[in-house]
């Protein structure tokens, strides 16, 4: 049974707040509209059964999964079931295959039980079968150290080293952002490009350099590995008290070369077993595996939703909102990203419920395999405004008005990064002046990246993400196996639903579209 959050709004708030709302520069917004946006959002919000839905009931919603066809159903059938228009599962291009979990048992058999956690790595067939062997420890440092392994790993099960084994820490998992640190963010200033790149560019593109080269010796590991006849891999991509993160251990490509099972483990229990290998010990390991691919449909899907503009001369323009709803596979994708999805979902409900009539159409969109490289929104810019590899222009980049994206975990929305938009930045400076008390105050001209806004901004349109409390993002739920709905504050949803809501209403009722930056540039051959 879920439970019902409600909070008191004092109708001398809602009366005092309102007008504020509507001095936005050209704005039609309606303060009777918005004071009811806050109202249902914070006393008769369905934010949190909403995330219901998309974790427990669903499950994980891996790219192409049966998870994730679920959450797309359920989602386009419920906008549509709130008096949304167009709902739509809309696919934007090629994909690749998917992938399923049907069953997944470890644990160490010698030199004494032990139940183990983990999870098959994503795109990893299965063990055909149970299996019990022995285990051998891998560790590279070069391609060079791989020729001492040869003919020692048949039959056997690989123990890869653990990069970065866990250490006791001295601060909380969950944190806000603190008064001296949203400041610092409203202070930032953008300074000119230069010629000479800075230290923080030099230390990226080593860090760059640095992942690439140790994918490249991963690769080569493992086709190592699998070339001399072992029977499955046990690895580890860091976490601690028994959290692991999650990633894919074999392409999704239809015709991706076979690989071997793997299962990705809680660092604690991988170390274990290494330590008793490298002390002589017969360690043993049972586990099993059970995984299937969806080839037959190779498309990649996003769902759409509209509410329709209603005046004569802008309902052909479009505000949009949006979230991924895919996640990872270890647990539920409850903070990355159903939180995201939940938020944006009760946003337009929050809307129909108000009784909005919008002067441009307002479009949601859910987007698909963002995880593997925001795939779902760039192939909806591609196909709907432009392409960034040409910047040939389609009709309706013209008609875009604006784009707002939440996908950084289930905190409450803080301000906005502004993207470097230094003429949009005043405009949500005043929007957001209702949302002190809410604690929503700050604009940021930083850029912010690793979401589905990027695909907006690098074709010239003005695309945002809200910056949101980090809570324990970064430290417990982002790619793990504790992104579960526990980990869902429900008044941080119920809050980022009210703003996201209130800036899409504003957006849309403007006289103007949100202002843009100048259109990139496309890079010929040679050029720098």
């Amino acid at each position: 049974m879920l439970h019902t959050f409600r909070f008191l709004v004092l109708a001398g708030s809602l009366a005092v707040s309102a007008p504020a709302l509507a001095q936005s520069g050209g704005t039609k917004a309606d303060p009777a509209v918005l004071a009811k946006i806050k109202d249902e959002g914070l006393n008769r919000s369905k934010v949190m059964e909403t995330a219901f839905y998309l974790t427990d009931v669903s499950g994980p919603r891996l790219a192409g999964s049966d998870g994730l066809a679920r959450a797309n159903e359920w989602s386009r059938k419920q906008l549509a079931d709130w008096g949304m228009t167009n709902a739509s599962i809309e696919p934007w291009g090629t994909f690749g295959r998917g992938w399923n979990i049907d069953k997944s048992y470890l644990a160490m058999t010698a030199p004494y039980y032990h139940a183990l956690i983990g999870a098959p790595k994503a795109w990893t067939p299965g063990t055909n079968g149970a299996l019990k062997k022995r285990v051998m420890v891998v560790k590279a440092a070069s391609e060079a150290d791989l020729d001492k392994y040869k003919g020692q790993l048949r039959d056997k099960i690989v123990l890869l080293d653990v990069a970065n084994p866990p250490k006791p820490s001295f601060e909380p998992d969950a944190r806000r952002h603190t008064d001296e640190a949203l400041q610092r963010m409203a202070e930032f200033k953008l300074e000119a490009p230069t010629a000479t790149p800075k230290p923080a560019d030099l230390k990226a593109e080593e860090q760059l350099k640095n992942r690439r080269a140790q994918a490249a010796l991963r690769a080569k590991l493992l086709d190592m590995v699998q070339a001399e006849g072992a029977a499955a891999i046990l690895s580890s991509r860091g976490g601690s008290d028994g959290t692991f993160f999650t990633s894919n251990g074999a392409p999704y490509a239809a015709d991706a070369k076979p690989a071997l099972p793997e299962i990705e483990m809680a660092p604690e229990d991988l170390l274990r077993l290494i330590r008793l290998a490298e002390a002589g010990l017969p360690v043993e390991v049972e586990m099993e595996t059970r995984t299937h691919f969806q080839d037959k449909d190779l498309q990649g899907y996003n769902v759409v939703a509209e509410i329709a503009g209603t005046d004569r001369k802008l309902k052909s323009e479009v505000v949009m909102l949006g979230a991924h709803i895919d996640s990872w596979h270890a647990a539920t994708g409850a903070t990355d990203n159903a939180a995201g999805v939940a938020v944006m979902m009760e946003a337009m409900r929050l809307l129909k419920a108000a009784g909005v009539q919008p002067r441009r159409t307002i479009r949601i969109a859910l987007w698909g395999e963002e995880e593997q490289g925001l795939f779902g929104s760039r192939g909806y810019v591609k196909n709907h405004f432009a392409d960034p590899a040409t910047m040939k222009l389609l009709p309706d980049h013209e008609k875009l008005a604006a784009y707002f994206n939440l996908d950084n975990g289930a905190g409450k929305i803080r301000g906005i990064y502004a993207q470097g938009n230094e003429a949009a930045a005043p405009i949500f400076a005043d929007w957001l002046k209702p949302f002190a008390d809410l604690g929503a105050t700050t604009v940021t001209l930083r850029n912010t990246g690793g979401t589905d806004h990027l695909a907006f901004d690098a074709v010239g349109l003005p695309g945002f993400q809200f910056i949101q409390d980090p809570l324990d993002y970064g430290t417990r739920t982002h790619h793990t196996n504790m992104d579960t709905y526990e980990r869902l504050p429900a008044a941080d949803l119920q809050q980022a639903a009210v703003v996201v809501a209130s800036f899409v209403y504003q957006a849309a009722m403007r006289d103007q579209k949100l202002p843009r930056k100048a259109l990139p540039v496309v890079k010929t051959t040679g050029q720098l």
